[in-house]
């Protein structure tokens, strides 16, 4: 028995991982109902705990993990040139496909009209049922509201303490890539003598940092799990039921979005078969689905993405921890359908103008957006704000939101891989099993 588990692949125990925690979750809650002392008790002292465990273990490595492999690959580009020019692609990438997602997103949401599916009573009633969560963060988003984009922007790029920025309990990725990115270029412009000791320093922490993610990864069937018992349990299947409209919607631009839009982009822009690009990432896609964050994620995406479709560190380091935080094509989609959701809701008939300011809004968000579960409600609640909609209108979605952040996690770290490997080609690096050729310098 031993033996077999050992010769099934770490994708397949992942998803076998997967399916038992949400069969056993959506069981216990349709038998059982949400709130049941003894499932209670599981999901406080077993299964929340476990999973909470892998998240943490994740996370422990992620900055010694990126940082190490960014600087040494940004340093192993060896050229500011060529630096300069896998940014602008990398930037260009991201709003071109951050602006198909919201569209999508925002043709199917006016399509569907779910907001005006919704009964007056049914949205009161799941109001008053997630009220004091939804104050709690129209509260702590509130601050928020009086900054203006442009200084928004600048805070959330460039660190005033890199230190501080990455001893958070929730670090921000998009300063720890600002730093290592000015230390990896500062790194090409001083003697190799200089630079050597400290850039040898770094690679043997990313070896290191990459066993560990090794060994963490062998308890991910186990805590994905529990993760997903944990959500499926806790989850009122009476309120899918009442928002039937509003999810589908989602879920429908979403996959739109994963099977169309990165179908065609990954076969025109990195000359891969969709189909091929797929399995090879899967076991990313899997833990995405299960932690809900692509901050997570983000080791395991290095990993795939290096050792399945064969994309050089030096561009993988810096395009995955770039998107992690700005590539996030699931989360602006899924920003731009809940706000016109929520407008629908309470009888706001946004004109074009308006909608296209949403646009703008949701491109922004899920390019500012932290890369954690749940990410996303504070810029869709600063933007509500901005529309005239009461933001105390957020309750209605808070009781579906975890399953819906699932989703667009894994659009989210897929988009990333997919924007590495396009960066990769665009290049002249090989993929996959290619036989290399010259690469442009």
């Amino acid at each position: 028995m031993s033996d077999e588990r050992k010769r099934m692949p770490l994708h397949t125990r992942i998803f076998v991982g997967l399916l038992v925690g949400a069969g056993a979750g959506l069981l216990v809650n349709a038998s059982l109902g949400v709130g049941a002392s003894g499932v209670s008790w599981v999901v406080r002292n077993v299964t929340e705990p476990v999973g909470q465990l892998f998240l943490r273990l994740l996370l422990m490595v992620v900055v010694p993990l990126v940082f190490s492999s960014l600087v040494v690959g940004v340093a192993g580009i060896g050229n500011i040139r060529q630096l300069g020019r896998v940014g602008v692609k990398c930037l260009a990438y991201t709003v071109a496909l951050s602006a198909v997602s919201v569209a999508v997103g925002l043709t199917v949401v006016n399509l569907i009209r779910p907001g005006e599916r919704l009964s007056p009573d049914t949205a009161a009633a799941i109001e008053a049922r997630y009220g004091s969560d939804a104050a709690a963060r129209v509260q702590a988003a509130a601050p928020l509201a009086d900054v203006s984009v442009g200084t928004r922007v600048v805070e959330t790029l460039i660190p005033s303490n890199p230190i501080a920025a990455v001893a958070s309990p929730t670090p921000n990725l998009l300063h720890l890539m600002f730093f290592g990115l000015i230390l990896g270029a500062a790194a090409t412009l001083v003697p190799a003598s200089t630079a050597g000791p400290f850039l040898g320093f770094l690679e043997g922490l990313y070896a290191i940092s990459a066993k560990i993610i090794d060994g963490i990864m062998q308890l991910a069937p186990y805590a994905v799990a529990c993760l997903l018992f944990t959500s499926t349990a806790s989850f009122g299947l009476d309120l899918l039921g009442a928002l039937v409209w509003y999810v589908a919607t989602v879920l429908l631009g979403l996959g739109l979005h994963m099977f169309g839009v990165y179908s065609l982009a990954v076969a025109l822009l990195a000359k891969i078969s969709p189909r091929e690009f797929f399995r090879r990432v899967r076991t990313a896609m899997l833990t995405a689905f299960s932690t809900s964050s692509s901050a997570a994620t983000l080791p395991t995406a290095l990993k795939v993405s290096e050792e399945s479709l064969k994309i050089p560190r030096e561009i993988n380091s810096f395009v995955l921890t770039v998107g992690a935080t700005a590539n996030q094509n699931g989360t602006a989609l899924y920003e731009g359908v809940t706000v016109i959701f929520l407008a629908q809701v309470a009888g706001v008939d946004l004109s074009l103008a308006g909608q296209l300011g949403v646009a703008y809004l949701a491109i922004l968000g899920g390019i500012g957006t932290a890369g954690v579960p749940s990410g996303s409600i504070p810029f869709v609640i600063l933007i509500l704000i901005s529309i005239g909609v009461d933001p105390a209108l957020i309750a209605i979605i808070i009781g579906v939101d975890r399953i819906l952040d699932m989703c667009r996690t894994t659009l989210n770290v897929t988009g990333d891989i997919a924007a590495a490997a396009y960066v990769a080609r665009s290049e002249g690096y090989p993929l996959l099993d290619e036989v290399p050729a010259a690469v442009r310098t």
